[in-house]
């Protein structure tokens, strides 16, 4: 019996399947495509369950209706394996399969099981932190990365995941120790990068984002599609903060779309900043048609609500037709007896009647609708950054729809996480103009004017 490169045993791995495996670990933990390595090693060995199972997980990341027909192969040939494989592999094998089955339960009961035999297991962690994530819980993901710890202090990854969870339990100092104890390690680290940014967008520190995120975009250049994009929108929404609108819209067309526009989370990265962008004011051109002709080819896809929501927002700001028949697939979902049923029914269903209602300028339904799901968003998964997506359409409707004074409530409550923010203080001060409150509206006016008199020029990078 040999080891992973964290030392965790594996059986019956020739050494291009061993390969496979810690390509597998290590392009996971660092998100790298060399993580796809795996396959070709899986096919070559058909009777290692681990390189097999890797497999198959890596077709469950497509998050489509199609990963689990795609992954079925490989999750055959672990589970024809698991008679000769240790506890540990065979346990994995099963959380695939849990995973391709929709059991998300199971997979997050198999995972704990397996956390708590093998701390140095850090893909298993990771992948439970991802499903996790998915569902809203951010203890989880702090807690396991966190036992984690003891065994793997000298790896950089954990100290990535540490940092995230920290930052989505609102923990902000013991978030950015995490993330510079990984960048201690590992400087190109991409979820630690990640993690800071999400500490310095939530501390209201746009400035010392860009300079950070600019400084080590360098290193994304290698990464999947996935790591390299979101990046580039976490240092977009600084730009969009700093009233940097040339910025935005450049690092959108070079960076944020195009890399991969087959893959979920590319899409609704796009969805995500096209939609803030024309929030703040920025024309966008006919970047949408694009983005919504990729997403309609997905058909009725609910694999996630999180997801699913971006997909309408775009084929509905685009008055798609397809838009009514992802409408009609979310009630069916909302509908179905499944473990995830009250999420799609009490969160994703009416937030997305709302987002149909938007796009419709039937705001006051948007804002009713919006404001029964904002409060427990969360469990559609996404991150805090993420989910502002709906927040900010919720805004727009109060702004459109002529409500100031919750609009003005909402936009200095905001002003706790982008206090300079151009965009932000524009509206407030058109807020205020209705309000027939000058005074206030000329403060506003000169906080948006003072952060675009301190912005830098274009960063050669976009």
């Amino acid at each position: 019996m040999t080891t992973d490169y964290l030392g965790n045993p594996v059986t019956h791995a020739t050494a291009a399947a061993l390969q496979g495996i810690d390509d597998f670990i290590l392009g996971f933990l660092s998100y790298t495509p060399r993580a796809v390595n795996v396959l070709q090693a899986a096919k070559d060995a058909p009777d290692c369950c681990l390189a097999n199972a890797y497999a198959a997980m890596i077709w469950m990341f497509l998050e489509s209706p199609e990963a689990a027909s795609h992954a079925a192969p490989f999750l055959a040939a672990a589970q024809a394996a698991t008679p000769r494989a240790t506890w540990r592999e065979q346990q994995t094998t099963a959380l695939v399969a849990a995973w391709a089955a929709g059991d998300i339960p199971q997979v997050l009961a198999i995972a704990e099981d397996i956390a708590t035999r093998h701390p140095r297991d850090l893909a298993l962690i990771k992948l439970a932190q991802y499903h996790h994530f998915n569902r809203g819980d951010a203890p989880a993901m702090l807690r396991l990365g966190l036992h984690a710890l003891p065994a793997c202090e000298d790896d950089p990854y954990v100290h990535g995941m540490i940092a995230f969870g920290y930052e989505q339990c609102h923990l902000m100092p013991e978030a950015e120790a995490a993330a510079r104890r990984a960048l201690q390690i590992e400087p190109t680290d991409p979820w630690a990068h990640h993690a800071l940014a999400h500490v310095m967008l939530t501390q209201s520190r746009a400035d010392e984002g860009i300079t950070f995120m600019e400084s080590v975009s360098g290193s994304w250049a290698g990464l999947n599609s996935f790591m390299r994009t979101h990046n580039w929108w976490h240092l977009a929404l600084f730009y969009l903060s700093r009233g940097r609108a040339d910025d935005v819209l450049a690092s959108f067309d070079t960076h944020v779309w195009g890399v991969e526009k087959t893959y979920s989370q590319d899409q609704v990265g796009a969805v995500s900043l096209l939609a803030r962008m024309e929030f703040a004011g920025v024309d966008v051109g006919n970047r949408w048609q694009d983005v919504a002709d990729h997403i309609a080819a997905r058909g009725a896809d609910t694999v996630q609500p999180f997801l699913t929501l971006q997909y309408l927002y775009a084929l509905a700001r685009t008055g798609r037709p397809e838009a009514a028949g992802m409408l009609s697939a979310i009630e069916a979902r909302a509908a179905a007896p499944t473990h995830d049923q009250t999420a799609w029914a009490e969160v994703a269903l009416p937030a997305a009647r709302a987002i149909a209602a938007h796009a419709a300028h039937d705001f006051d339904t948007c804002i009713r609708l919006m404001g029964q799901a904002l409060p427990r968003m969360a469990e559609t998964g996404g991150s805090h950054a993420q989910r502002d997506l709906f927040e900010q359409i919720r805004l727009d409707a109060l702004i459109r729809a002529g409500h100031v004074s919750t609009a003005q409530q909402v936009l200095e409550m905001r002003r706790t996480f982008d206090h300079d923010g151009v965009p932000l203080n524009l509206a407030l001060s058109d807020i205020y103009e209705r309000a027939c409150l000058p005074v206030q509206a000329e403060t506003a006016r000169r906080r948006a004017a003072a952060t675009l008199a301190r912005a830098r020029p274009a960063s050669p990078g976009t």
